[in-house]
């Protein structure tokens, strides 16, 4: 979007002041992309004459944060920049073209329904007239008026019948076009709601002052930090089957509704966070006081008021806030924003997009590729049988990339298969990550609970005890061996009156968890199946009500 660019040129010669003026183009040229805001880069060449001159950038977005304004030069002419101004100007139209679009669009639309209500009018108007002379045609006869005869009566009604056909269908070829109007109003409505935030009829004018000592060329650029942007992380991982290896694709998914378009600029996503402020925060006393109950603290603060009142001039106070506002005082100091002060932190990384980008002032999201790469993996399969007949691909890798991997969605692929998609937390680069990569039927799994038995025990079948058991069925049915991790459980007693004992697997090959936590890894070939037994008794007094059991 390219924003004229005014240049006033103040010289003085004899008694007379001279004022000339070039006009130039400025154009968005690269923007930094926050995950909260931009920072926008404008630039323009100019011609520069010998002495003071004043380079306006108009047309703006009045969001834009004036404390943010930064202005560099470079060019032939010995230049020396003094200072820069901004302010907010009120114009007659909308200012954004894209919303200026859609509400020129409205307007025609709406054009176009009143149209078909003339037309609506012209059709009613016309029925009116064919009842009239309906009723006349069929009133009794006077002695000015004749009855008519056959062939007049069939003419007549022949032309009626026509006509009354005529507008029947005009009327719902009418219809027709007004539910068409609509769906297009309703469509650019929703169009112009969602971009009205920035639709402001003012603008900022951005003047900046420079001084010449040697007349010459001067690129200038001008930046500035705007609201109503940002970007997240995105991947694409596409696990390679057979090849033990993803290729990972990282995104930034860039937004913006700024009110200007950004078109073929060089674009860079930041990690860095301007809202959380250049550095740590710092304590408050943390006092310690006799609570007082809130009515009491109403009754003072109400007769500190009267008080107040009955010092001021003709009973009304000078100065005094309502209690609301003194209470709420120190809340209203601790929710000022801190400066917009744009700063690359040592913890935080920005990434130079290597092709020029396009971003729309419609909060659209736009894929914008950050790197890619190839990494090998160590995948190994986990499946829970008692809550899901399901394995589930896990891959761990280390991020070999120069990238810190921010947490962002992750649209996982089987090759070219979409198959799920997961959430990858933040990686740094040499770090390890595990990716969950969706089910994979190829790896079989069942649990069924073989026999559940209940007997006596003592000496006078004082007790009772329950014997579960279950068998888990794992099979590996892919052309390559697979490593499967299986999780199960066993119950644990809460009460010294129950007692669990673990049966299969021998406790000496696979002992449970404290909480009951059971899990074996299995290294299966191709085509190799494995069963897994669990057994279980459950001891309790017959006078005790076990709670828990299935």
């Amino acid at each position: 979007m390219k924003i004229r660019v005014l240049i006033v040129l103040v010289a003085a010669l004899a008694a007379f002041p001279l004022l000339r003026a070039a006009a130039l183009d400025s154009r968005i040229s690269a923007v930094t992309v926050y995950i909260d805001r931009a920072v926008v880069t404008r630039t323009a060449t100019v011609e520069l004459p010998t002495g003071p001159s004043e380079l306006v950038f108009a047309d703006l977005p009045e969001s834009l944060n004036e404390q943010s304004l930064q202005v560099a030069g470079r060019g032939s002419a010995t230049a020396t920049i003094l200072d820069v101004t901004a302010k907010r100007t009120f114009v007659d139209t909308t200012p954004n073209a894209r919303i200026r679009e859609i509400e020129d669009l409205l307007r025609d639309l709406q054009k176009q329904g009143r149209a078909l209500d003339d037309r609506n009018a012209v059709l009613e108007t016309q029925s009116a007239m064919l009842s009239q002379m309906q009723a006349a045609l069929f009133a009794p006869p006077g002695k000015e008026v004749p009855r008519p005869d056959m062939n007049q009566l069939t003419s007549a009604l022949t032309y009626l019948t026509e006509q009354k056909t005529k507008i029947i269908g005009a009327h719902a070829t009418l219809d027709g076009e007004r539910e068409d109007l609509q769906t297009k109003m309703g469509v650019a409505q929703a169009q112009l709601n969602e971009l009205r935030g920035t639709g402001s009829r003012s603008v900022k004018t951005v003047t900046v002052r420079v001084s010449a000592a040697q007349a010459g060329t001067l690129a200038v650029s001008l930046s500035y930090a705007v609201p109503g942007a940002g970007w997240t992380p995105g991947y694409d991982a596409r696990v390679l089957s057979g090849e033990h290896a993803v290729s990972l694709g990282y995104f930034g998914l860039v937004h913006q509704s700024t009110g200007e378009d950004w078109k073929d600029v060089a674009m860079t996503l930041s990690t860095a966070k301007p809202s959380l402020g250049g550095g740590a925060p710092t304590l408050s006393p943390w006092a310690l006081d006799v609570w007082v109950p809130r009515a009491v603290m109403y009754e003072k603060a109400a007769k500190m008021l009267t008080d107040r009142r009955d010092r001021s001039i003709g009973g009304i106070a000078v100065n005094a806030p309502a209690p609301a506002a003194a209470f709420a005082e120190q809340e209203m100091k601790d929710a000022i924003m801190a400066a917009a002060v744009i700063e690359t932190a040592a913890t935080s990384a920005s990434f130079k997009i290597a092709v020029a980008a396009s971003v729309p002032s419609d909060n659209s999201q736009q894929k914008v590729p950050i790197t890619s790469a190839r990494v090998t993996t160590t995948s190994e399969y986990l499946t829970v049988p008692k809550l899901q007949a399901i394995a589930y691909l896990n891959a761990h890798v280390v991020n070999s990339t120069d990238f810190p991997l921010l947490a962002g969605t992750m649209n996982v692929f089987l090759d070219d298969t979409f198959i799920a998609t997961s959430r990858l937390g933040t990686v740094m680069p040499g770090e390890k990550f595990d990716l969950a990569l969706g089910a994979d039927e190829g790896i079989s799994v069942k649990h069924r609970r073989v026999t559940k038995f209940s007997e006596q025990t003592g000496l006078t079948n004082s007790g009772k005890r329950i014997t579960y058991e279950y068998l888990i069925t794992v099979q590996n049915n892919k052309s390559t061996a697979e490593r499967v991790v299986v999780s199960d459980q066993l119950p644990v007693s809460r009460n010294e009156k129950i007692t669990v004992r673990q049966l299969a697997p021998d406790a000496s090959d696979l002992k449970a968890t404290a909480e009951g936590a059971l899990q074996w890894t299995l290294d299966l070939k191709p085509g190799e199946k494995r069963e897994l037994p669990v057994r279980f008794a459950i001891e309790y007094a017959n006078d005790v009500t076990v709670a828990g059991l299935d």
